[in-house]
């Protein structure tokens, strides 16, 4: 007798991970919602601070969009479009959410929070984030966008990406690739 693992999606990666978790917490399965969370809310948090908001903001965007996934749990068609429906509410909460005269600047951003590490060794990473911060806020905000979900979700996510973004598949690794290339630029300046 074969036993089917407690966590059919353990072993899965990108949409099908995804998608074989809203498929279990539609069943009602807790620990299947729990993975989709902690897969995603980075995610979520830096579509928000992409969008300018601060921290708190950020997190208060993120959270609403969980709210709205789980109002919407039952009424989502396409389990594999998850990550794509959850971008587009991030932005769109983003855009709702906090007003332009509120919103921060790309460089002070900062990274997602970390509890590890040597005071030095903080140093020198804070140092680094804040000159790739401070290059990555002077590229055009498609590039930004784009690099942000492409870095965060890998390339298993371009269907994803596509869809977040209304960009042809194809498209989306050169013009990665030329995102990638001006941030070389605007980080050897």
């Amino acid at each position: 007798m074969i036993e089917t693992p407690d966590t059919p999606w353990e072993d899965l990666t990108g949409i099908d991970r995804h998608a074989a978790c809203l498929q279990a917490a539609r069943g009602g399965d807790r620990k299947a919602l729990d993975a989709l969370v902690a897969d995603l809310t980075p995610l979520l948090w830096h579509v928000a601070r992409g969008n300018g908001l601060d921290r708190q903001a950020a997190e208060d965007v993120a959270q609403n969009v969980w709210l709205g996934f789980l109002r919407h749990l039952h009424r989502m068609r396409e389990p594999r479009a998850l990550v794509a429906w959850l971008v587009v509410t991030a932005r769109r909460e983003s855009r709702r959410t906090w007003p332009e005269s509120k919103r921060v600047t790309v460089g002070e951003t900062e990274e997602v929070p970390s509890d590890f590490g040597l005071p030095e060794v903080e140093a020198l990473r804070d140092e680094r984030d804040r000159t790739l911060w401070a290059a990555f806020g002077r590229l055009p905000r498609r590039c930004q966008e784009l690099l942000r979900l492409t870095v965060l979700e890998g390339r298993a996510q371009y269907e994803a990406v596509s869809r977040a973004l209304v960009m042809p598949r194809g498209s989306i690794g050169p013009t990665r690739g030329r995102c990638l290339k001006n941030l070389r630029a605007e980080l050897e300046r």
